[in-house]
């Protein structure tokens, strides 16, 4: 391998081109809670520019976390992609994620998101919003509400969309837990469910319905309506960031961490390192429309700065309860609906 490497580089300061050469044994098992559509395209343009190849386990960020458990030291997994900071921080108090290395860990510079034990690191960002629709809320005679609290309140039976099953929406209430309690986060679960909040399959979902006018409002990530807008302009559904570090405007990760049993940590790394480079992050500004993590990155122009986003104070290190807000997500009757 060295000797490949030190061909390569000779090759390069000659001015030579070359298709990237891998040796048979470089193939990467990556566990994804990330969907297909949003990290597939990056992963392939690594084996494009590396010659290493990947093998992808796609699947619910939360399940995958639990297939690794599960599979524990016989797992074959060597890096773990998650769309939420909870279930990075799950396999990190589980002690199944390796302690990552500086050049790595300075990539991101902003302590909020990356593990402070550098067991993970995040790889874009994506904010919490109120999606909504100017018209519909107009008809229904509504304003903007100050606290994502606000939403169990009884002008808004039956004009919010949500979507339990989803990850994102499953580490937002975890957040809530954490920041105002778990007394807090059942009442707000249960309030919603009598208030009788619209279940959708995903966040695409709520965001067409809300565009669509099903319901003047719904609860989802940031980027969701950037795809739409893409391909429609003219829409004018728009985010809404609730004010004042209220609940409803956490920021989350999609981030990575490295299998303390994979046999071959330095290719893990090595794909972490690439995902937090200029090209990738390029990529998840410009095509995905997350935020990117890396100075010298610049989101995309529609959105809003993060510096600007009145994000609650939480670290997203201790998101990793996801059990216990599943139950409670599951007692308030939210799946039944």
């Amino acid at each position: 391998m060295r000797i490949v490497v030190y061909l390569s580089l000779v090759l390069m300061l000659l001015g030579v081109s070359f298709a990237p050469v891998a040796a048979q044994d470089e193939v990467l098992t990556v566990y994804s809670g990330r969907g297909e559509s949003l990290i597939g395209p990056i992963l392939q343009r690594f084996t494009q520019d590396t010659g290493i190849q990947v093998q992808v386990l796609y699947g619910d960020t939360a399940s995958v976390a639990n297939q690794i458990l599960e599979e524990g030291d016989n797992s074959p997994a060597d890096v773990y992609i998650a769309q939420d900071a909870g279930a990075l921080g799950a396999l990190a108090k589980a002690g199944r994620l390796a302690v990552l290395p500086n050049d790595i860990m300075e990539r991101v510079e902003n302590p909020t998101y990356k593990s402070p034990d550098n067991l993970w690191v995040g790889l874009s960002a994506r904010a919490r919003v109120l999606v909504y629709n100017p018209d519909s809320l107009a008809a229904a005679g509504l304003e903007l509400p100050a606290s994502m609290l606000d939403l169990t309140n009884p002008e808004w039976r039956g004009l919010v969309g949500w979507a339990p099953t989803n990850a994102s929406f499953q580490a937002h209430i975890t957040a809530m837990r954490v920041l105002l309690g778990d007394e807090t986060a059942q009442e707000w679960l249960a309030g919603m469910v009598a208030n009788e909040a619209v279940a959708y399959s995903g966040n695409s979902q709520v965001v067409e319905a809300v565009i669509n006018g099903e319901v003047p409002v719904g609860l989802v990530n940031h980027y969701y309506l950037h795809r739409f807008l893409a391909e429609d302009p003219t829409i004018t559904t728009t985010n809404y960031h609730f004010p004042d570090g209220d609940i409803g405007a956490l920021v989350n990760i999609a981030g990575a961490g490295v299998l303390n049993t994979s046999d071959q940590p330095g290719l893990a790394q090595r794909l972490i390192l690439y995902l937090l480079g200029k090209d990738a992050q390029t990529y998840f500004a410009v095509e995905t429309y997350e935020y990117p993590l890396v100075a010298g990155v610049e989101p995309s122009g529609e959105l809003t700065p993060l510096s600007a986003i009145e994000v609650p104070d939480i670290d997203l290190s201790n998101l990793d309860d996801l059990e216990t807000t599943l139950e409670m997500i599951e007692a308030s009757g939210a799946l039944d609906r």
